[in-house]
């Protein structure tokens, strides 16, 4: 009988097919005394299940210096990065020794036993992403106790029987899916998740920002996460739908719903086909108004795919992904200039828009650091704030992307600016970098300087950004969560993130008004600017300039050559001034 399990849609797409279940280690573990005379044994157990998955990860990282950027993206060399320092750690390690030399638990009931304690301290941590931290910690316990058990991984070599074919009655097509099922995936599972024959994903938890989510995304893997209880309901063999879109799994969906799910896949590939053929078609809407549709990127690599997707250039790097989880190791000057050079000269002369780094009380450097002396840590030292109270580094960042400017076309972006004291003192660490690399005779070229307006304090004084800035991009996501009030990533209030609200879109269309009369330029970098549903919305209000996902340039193109900006301009004028915006979009 049919039945559906709900959880997060954090990548897009559908697929069905037979379900691959990889149940815990950590459920089948069992728990008993040892002898005084046996600590030391169950501690070598212990120490030779740790190192046997850290010399798994060295081999992994070592095999993948020789693979494509395609089939390793950066997040994964980072998230092995950061099970080897979790695997490494004292507090972890130490901790279960002292349960089997204190408490006399054998080896993986002490693993377990110490991995609930550290669990709790994640649990109470108020930042979400470092919450789902916690689930880095689960999976290399969970490695450790599969290497103790000699249980291989589920998708590396030597694992579960990957490519068996269900019965052949139970499917018209000619060849069977595999989805595979777990209570988590690890970064090293991810990994080698493209080489196998597995084709979508889902997981008892996990969040938007969790390391499957953005894994998941980077490869363009339909996958749903955070079900609470998928591993434990679905079994082995069960015919699954992954509907990425909604972030539903159907588990023994019936004939009738297969074949409406059939229709989705066909309409979905028609649709990409179809799309694709836009690719090399000017974003010019029908009353001739030119719009440039940008990509967001984390790391250089990302370029390729931007590029693929026909963007005219980088709205957004989000130079924060080169320093998170280095473990108080940042990137120096010529590590972040090659950096920043190789996404500038991968592009090929088109811009490149650098964010200078967005980090800081909410989001540490790396899962270690946590802030328990304030109580909302995004109203904190984070991003410009906490760049201009770390002065060399900020210093330093400057002087890497000035370096970077003399291969191609720069424009340097700050975050998070809301006072005029801000922007001086911006202004004045940028004239030491340049003073700097003139004393050291390093070459260096012109960037064009941008603010981002992310703050509702900095949208209704917008004087002084266009006094000083040559060019503004609205960053949507933060200026709606400050607008309202509302954490969205908090599932008790985020039905109350609403980019249609009146006061949002009020800040919105004032800013992009007010910058196109300085003759200023305005862009929007936020989500808002991938959402097909707000492309003709935004396009009535002025925006000319839309940064987004690579994979969502082609749909938004679409919406532009599909508009007339003559029409959508009184139009869009009425959605902002009613007292219930969606419903004036809903009767256009």
């Amino acid at each position: 009988m049919a039945f559906s399990i709900h959880g997060l849609s954090v990548s897009r797409g559908v697929v069905m097919g037979r379900a691959v279940l990889v149940g815990s280690s950590r459920r089948d573990v069992a728990h008993y005394f040892v002898e005084p005379e046996q600590v030391a044994v169950e501690i070598d157990r212990l120490r030779a299940g740790r190192n046997a998955v850290i010399e798994e990860i060295i081999r992994l990282q070592a095999s993948i210096q020789q693979m494509g950027p395609k089939d390793t993206p950066q997040e994964l060399r980072a998230l092995l990065d950061v099970h080897l320092m979790l695997l490494k750690d004292e507090v972890l390690v130490e901790g279960v020794k002292q349960w089997v030399s204190e408490r006399f638990y054998n080896a993986e009931w002490a693993l377990t036993a110490q991995l609930e304690v550290l669990s709790r301290n994640f649990d109470d941590m108020e930042d979400p992403y470092l919450r789902e931290r916690k689930a880095d910690l689960e999976q290399i316990v969970e490695r450790v106790l599969r290497a103790m058990q000699g249980v291989a991984s589920p998708v590396l070599p030597g694992g579960p029987d990957r490519r068996r074919k269900p019965r052949k009655s139970d499917r018209e097509a000619a060849e069977d899916d595999l989805i595979l099922v777990a209570h988590d995936l690890s970064p090293a599972d991810m990994l080698h998740f493209k080489q196998s024959a597995f084709s979508g994903f889902v997981t008892d938890v996990g969040g938007k920002t969790s390391h499957t989510a953005i894994v998941a995304r980077s490869l363009d893997i339909p996958a749903v996460v955070g079900t609470r209880s998928a591993s434990q309901l679905v079994r082995q063999d069960d015919w699954i739908i992954i509907d990425g879109d909604a972030g539903l799994v159907i588990v023994d969906p019936s004939p009738p719903i297969r074949a409406e799910y059939q229709r989705k896949q066909a309409q979905n590939l028609a649709e990409r086909a179809r799309l694709a053929r836009l690719l090399h078609t000017p974003a010019v809407t029908r009353d001739g108004e030119v719009v440039e549709l940008m990509a967001n990127i984390e790391v250089p690599q990302d370029v390729s795919a931007a590029l693929a997707c026909g963007a005219v250039g980088v709205g957004l790097f989000r130079s924060e992904f080169l320093f998170m989880g280095r473990h108080g190791h940042l990137p120096d000057e010529e590590e972040q200039f090659a950096a920043y050079r190789r996404a500038v000269e991968d592009m090929h002369g088109l811009p490149v828009t650098i964010r200078t780094i967005d980090i800081g009380a909410d989001k540490p450097l790396d899962g270690s650091q946590r802030d328990d002396a304030h109580l909302n840590p995004a109203l904190g030292l984070r991003a410009i704030r906490w760049s201009l109270a770390e002065p060399a580094m900020f210093t330093t960042q400057l002087r890497a992307i000035l370096r970077a400017a003399a291969f191609g076309q720069v424009h340097l972006l700050v975050p998070m600016l809301a006072h005029e004291s801000q922007i001086q003192q911006t202004l004045a660490h940028l004239a030491r970098a340049r003073a700097s690399l003139d004393r050291r005779g390093v070459a260096y070229g012109p960037v064009q300087l941008g603010a981002m307006i992310e703050i509702p304090a900095a949208a209704l004084n917008l004087r002084p950004f266009l006094a000083h800035f040559d060019f503004l991009s609205l960053g949507t996501n933060d200026l709606i969560q400050y607008t309202l009030a509302v954490d969205r990533t908090d599932e008790s209030v985020a039905h109350l993130y609403e980019p249609l609200h009146p006061a949002v879109l009020r800040l919105v269309a004032q800013t992009i008004s007010q910058a196109r009369k300085s003759g200023k330029g305005v862009a929007v970098c936020g989500e808002m600017a991938g959402d097909v549903a707000m492309t003709h919305l935004l396009l009535g209000l002025g925006l000319r300039n839309f940064s987004m996902h690579p994979s969502r340039i082609l749909a938004v193109k679409e919406e532009v050559l599909r508009a007339d900006t003559r029409v959508l301009a009184p139009w869009a004028a009425g959605v902002v001034a009613a007292d219930h915006p969606e419903q004036a979009i809903l009767l256009r």
